[in-house]
């Protein structure tokens, strides 16, 4: 019991420490990222003076339910790129761990070590994946499970996999099996989460309203 309340404890302290660090970063960045969609598709009201691009990106943000799962897509995945790539040190041998760690509890120098990367791992790809079917959930409605799960761990995969390599091409941090997995694990259960979502939205507009 002891130890599963250090675990517990660990888990939250690391990921309240990796939300807090980028946080401010993320919400800037996702602010800009939003304007640059606000430029493609409303370019007569952004496009007259940084006044008026401000007032447009807030009243959009009022407006559009996409726009604003839109804004936390790119928040999220901001969260995740400044976690795996612009905030890593270059390391010498990426390739010196290639298999990582597949557990909470790690031999370090002789001694039992807890490490709770691999459920970190697994919560870092959740919340991207939900947040990605919810902004394009007019592509996810004729789905099963099944299929979005599918889609889930296909997305996480590629996504991950895309990070490793370049952790890989500019030595940011080591190229591990370890991470690739929990990535891809976490984004089946991002879709998992995504589902239930869609079953209880589908109940509630099947009630009988009083």
């Amino acid at each position: 019991m002891k130890s599963i309340v250090q675990i517990v404890k660990t888990v939250i302290t690391n990921i309240l420490i990796a939300l807090y660090q980028p946080f401010w970063y993320a919400v800037v960045a996702s602010v800009l990222l939003c304007f640059l969609y606000l430029y493609a598709y409303h370019p007569v009201d952004t496009g007259n003076g940084l006044r008026s691009a401000f007032k447009t990106w807030i009243e959009e943000f009022k407006r559009s339910i996409f726009f604003r799962r839109l804004f936390l897509l790119s928040f999220f995945t901001i969260m995740i790129l400044f976690q795996t790539l612009f905030n890593r040190n270059m390391w010498a041998n990426p390739l010196s761990d290639v298999l990582g760690g597949w557990w909470i509890w790690d031999i370090v120098n002789g001694e039992k070590k807890l490490t709770t990367e691999c459920l970190e791992n697994l919560v870092l790809m959740l919340p991207f994946t939900f947040f990605l079917f919810l902004t394009f959930e007019e592509k996810m409605k004729k789905n099963s499970m099944k299929g979005i799960i599918g889609t889930g761990l296909k997305v996480a995969f590629i996504f991950s996999f895309a990070i490793e390599m370049l952790q890989l091409f500019f030595r940011l941090g080591t190229w591990q099996l370890s991470d690739l997995f929990y990535n891809t694990v976490g984004g089946g259960f991002g879709g998992v989460l995504y589902y239930g979502y869609c079953c209880l939205k589908k109940r509630h507009y099947a009630m009988p309203f009083s």
